[in-house]
C-alpha cells in the first residue's frame, strides 16, 4: 500500500543502508592505509585495538571483499530511489560515468605496485576509492530518474492494433483460400483468409490499384474453375479476366463449355439473345427485361421509380417485348426487333399491337392518348424509351443479340458453361445497358433447384444495372450460386443503385475483403469488424515524483483511417463461415501473398480467346438491314396486303444490301 507511513519507512531503510555503506568503506580505507595514519598520528590505543579486532572480522579480512560489500550495499539503497523522473534524461552518458567510477573503485586495489612511497600508495588509493564512489553515486541516482516508459515508439499504434488471426487453411469443396501474412506482437506470421461458404455472397472493396483483381478475383476465378463451377464473368476490361478463365478452363478438368461475349470482336464473340422467348415463361418475365434494359440506359431513373414518366416508357417496351415473343412463336423475339418495331409510326404500331389481348392492359393508355389527340403526354410518354433504345442501334449489337449460339442457364446439368461478358470503358454506358439484361435474363435461370454449383463474378460491379441483387444474395444460397460484387467503393455504389439499395447490399453480404476506401466507407468497415482490448498507457511527472497509469478499454480492431491507408495489396475484411465449420477468428488484417515470378510466367503462356468464325462487314449490315426488313414484314403482314397504307416498303439505305441479303445466309 502506497501510503504515507510506508514511503518513510522505505526512505529511512534506504538512508541507512547507504549509510552502513559508507561506513564500511570508511573503514575499509582507514584499515588499508593503517600504516600511514599511524605515521602521522591519527591513531590511538583504542583505535589501534578497535582495527585489530576488524582486521579479524570476515568482510574486512579482505580489501576487495571489503569494497565489494559496500558496493553492494550502495546499489540496494540506489534501487529505492524514488527520485522524480526526467523524460529528457539519456541514459548512456551515466552509464559511462558509472563504468568509469567502477573502474576508478576497484582499479585502485592494483596500483599499489606503482608508486614507490607509503604517503603517495596512501593518498591515492583514498582519492580514487572516494572519487569512484562519488561518481557510482552521482551517476546512479541520476539513472534512477531515467524514465524507461516510451510512449512514443509506436506514434500510429500499430502494434497496439494487432490481433491473432486464422493461420490455417480451411478448405471444402466450394472454399477460396487466399495465403497471407500478418504482423502480431512484433512478428510476421503466415495465415489463411479462408472463405469457405462463398454462397453468403463476396464484396470486395477497393480503389483504383489497390489490387482487387490482382490479388482476390483472378484466384476466386481460378479456384472455382479448377474445382468444378460453371461461372459467369462479368469483364469490364475486356479481356482480363476472360484470358484467366479461358486458360484455366484448358488446364483444369472442368466439363463446362466457354463462351464469350462481346461488342468489340465480332469474330471472337458468340451470339446469344437475350430475349429467347423459350425462356420467357409470363408476362413478368417481359416486365423485368423491359425495366431493366431501360433502368440500365437512363440510370438517373433508378430513385426514382414509380413516377409516371418512369413507368410509362417501361410499360410500352414490356408490352412490344411480349407482343413478339407471342407473335408466331416468337420468331422475332430479339432486342433489335423490339428497337425496330418502337420507331414504327403510332397509327401502324398500335393497331398491330392491339391484336394482343395480353398487352392490351399495358397499351390501353398509350392508344387513348393518341385517339384523343393528347400528342405531347403520348410523346412524353414513348418518346423517352424510343430515344433511349435509338442509342442501341448498331449493326455490331444487332448481329450479337440476334442470334442464338448458346443459353444463358450455365448452370443445368445437361449443358454446363462459363460465359464471360465484356465491357468496354469508353462506351459502357450503352454496353452496359445490354449486358445488364443478359445478367438479368440468366440470373432467372440460374437461381433454381436441382442445378449445378455456380459462380457469379461482376467486376466494376456499379457499371451495370441490376435489379434485385439483393433477392439473389438472400436467396441464391440454397441454389449453390455464388456471388462476387467488385466495388471501388461504397459511395459509387449509392450514386449509381441509391442509398436503399447500396445498404441492402452492404449489409446482406457475409464476407467481405477491402483494400483501401476512404470517407464512410472506412467508417462503416471498422465499426462492422468491431473492437479488441487494446491496452493504455499515461505518465504525469511533478516536482517530487512520477506516476505511470496503465488500463485496457475496447477500441475498433481497425480502425477508419487504418483502412484509408492501406497499401496496395493489403486487405482487411471478415468472413462468414457455415454450421459444419465454425471459424473463430473472422476478422483479418494482412497482405495476400502472390507468387509474382509465377503469375507472370503463367500470363506468358496464356493462349488467346479462339476465333469463333469468320466474319466481314457485310455481312454484318445484312443482319442489320435483314432485321428492319422483318418488322416492315411483320406490319405489312398484320395489316394485311390490301391495306394501301401499311409501311411495307424497305427501310431507307438498304437498298444496296438487297442483293446481299439473298446471297449470304445469317
Amino acid at each position: 500500500m502506497a501510503t504515507g507511513e510506508n514511503e518513510q519507512g522505505l526512505r529511512k531503510i534506504m538512508d541507512f543502508t547507504r549509510m552502513l555503506s559508507i561506513s564500511i568503506l570508511v573503514i575499509h580505507i582507514y584499515l588499508a592505509c593503517f600504516s600511514w595514519f599511524r605515521e602521522i598520528g591519527f591513531n590511538s590505543s583504542i583505535t589501534d585495538r578497535l582495527a585489530d579486532n576488524l582486521m579479524h572480522t570476515r568482510v574486512f579480512a579482505s580489501g576487495l571483499l571489503a569494497k565489494f560489500s559496500a558496493l553492494l550495499l550502495l546499489l540496494i539503497s540506489l534501487i529505492g530511489v524514488k527520485g522524480r523522473k526526467d523524460e529528457k534524461s539519456t541514459q548512456n552518458k551515466w552509464i559511462i560515468w558509472t563504468l568509469i567510477g567502477i573502474g576508478l573503485y576497484i582499479g585502485c586495489n592494483f596500483m599499489g605496485r606503482i608508486f614507490p612511497t607509503i604517503i603517495i600508495k596512501s593518498v591515492v588509493y583514498i582519492l580514487t576509492s572516494s572519487l569512484g564512489y562519488i561518481l557510482i553515486l552521482t551517476s546512479g541516482t541520476r539513472l534512477s530518474r531515467f524514465l524507461r516508459l516510451n510512449l512514443t515508439g509506436d506514434i500510429f499504434n500499430s502494434e497496439n492494433e494487432t490481433f491473432p488471426q486464422e493461420e490455417r487453411k480451411i478448405e471444402n469443396e466450394y472454399s477460396i483460400n487466399l495465403p497471407a501474412r500478418y504482423k502480431y506482437k512484433g512478428k510476421i506470421r503466415q495465415s489463411w483468409i479462408n472463405i469457405i461458404n462463398p454462397f453468403r455472397g463476396l464484396l470486395v472493396l477497393g480503389t483504383p490499384g489497390s489490387g482487387k483483381s490482382y490479388f482476390a478475383i483472378r484466384h476466386i476465378i481460378t479456384q472455382h474453375i479448377s474445382k468444378g463451377f460453371n461461372m459467369f464473368i462479368y469483364d469490364f476490361k475486356y479481356d482480363d479476366l476472360t484470358q484467366i478463365a479461358y486458360n484455366t478452363l484448358l488446364k483444369c478438368r472442368n466439363s463446362a463449355k466457354f463462351y464469350v461475349i462481346n461488342f468489340e470482336d465480332l469474330s471472337r464473340t458468340h451470339r446469344c439473345n437475350p430475349l429467347d422467348p423459350e425462356s420467357m415463361s409470363d408476362i413478368t418475365d417481359a416486365t423485368e427485361a423491359a425495366r431493366t434494359i431501360m433502368l440500365g440506359l437512363n440510370r438517373e431513373w433508378i430513385k426514382k421509380q414509380g413516377d409516371f414518366f418512369v413507368e410509362s416508357p417501361i410499360n410500352f417496351v414490356t408490352g412490344i417485348i411480349w407482343y413478339l415473343k407471342k407473335y408466331r412463336n416468337g420468331i422475332f423475339c430479339t432486342l433489335p426487333h423490339v428497337i425496330e418495331l418502337m420507331q414504327i409510326e403510332y397509327k401502324y404500331l398500335f393497331e398491330v399491337l392491339n391484336r394482343e389481348p395480353e398487352i392490351e392492359v399495358l397499351i390501353n393508355p398509350f392508344i387513348s392518348a393518341w385517339k384523343n389527340e393528347a400528342y405531347d403526354q403520348l410523346e412524353g410518354q414513348v418518346a423517352s424509351a424510343k430515344i433511349s433504345m435509338a442509342r442501341l442501334s448498331s449493326p455490331s449489337l444487332y448481329y450479337v443479340l440476334s442470334g442464338n449460339d448458346f443459353t444463358l442457364d450455365l448452370n443445368n446439368p445437361k449443358d454446363p458453361k462459363i460465359i464471360c461478358v465484356g465491357n468496354n470503358p469508353q462506351k459502357q454506358q450503352v454496353y452496359g445497358a445490354v449486358l445488364s439484361l443478359y445478367i438479368s435474363r440468366m440470373i432467372k435461370l440460374v437461381n433454381q433447384k436441382d442445378k449445378q454449383k455456380c459462380s457469379l463474378v461482376f467486376d466494376e460491379f456499379p457499371t451495370i444495372y441490376f435489379n434485385h441483387i439483393d433477392t439473389l444474395i438472400a436467396t441464391a444460397r440454397s441454389n449453390k450460386v455464388a456471388t462476387t460484387l467488385a466495388v471501388q467503393d461504397y459511395s459509387q455504389l449509392k450514386k449509381d443503385y441509391g442509398r436503399e439499395q447500396a445498404e441492402v447490399i452492404l449489409n446482406i453480404i457475409g464476407n467481405v475483403i477491402s483494400g483501401q476506401v476512404t470517407g464512410d466507407t472506412a467508417k462503416q468497415l471498422s465499426e462492422r469488424f468491431g473492437k479488441i482490448q487494446q491496452s493504455r498507457q499515461s505518465i504525469s511527472i511533478n516536482s517530487s515524483d512520477t506516476s505511470v497509469s496503465r488500463s485496457t478499454q475496447l477500441d475498433f480492431a481497425i480502425p477508419a483511417a487504418k483502412i484509408s491507408t492501406l497499401s496496395s495489396g493489403e486487405f482487411v475484411g471478415m468472413v462468414a463461415d457455415d454450421p459444419q465449420t465454425k471459424i473463430d477468428l473472422k476478422i483479418f488484417h494482412n497482405e495476400i501473398v502472390n507468387n509474382h515470378n509465377a503469375i507472370k510466367a503463367q500470363e506468358r503462356q496464356f493462349k488467346s480467346i479462339p476465333k469463333i468464325r469468320t466474319i466481314d462487314s457485310d455481312l454484318i449490315e445484312v443482319n442489320y438491314y435483314q432485321i428492319k426488313q422483318d418488322i416492315q414484314e411483320l406490319i405489312a403482314s398484320e395489316l394485311g396486303s390490301n391495306n394501301h397504307n401499311s409501311p411495307t416498303t424497305q427501310p431507307s439505305g438498304s437498298s444496296g444490301s438487297s442483293g446481299k441479303m439473298k446471297n449470304l445466309q445469317i
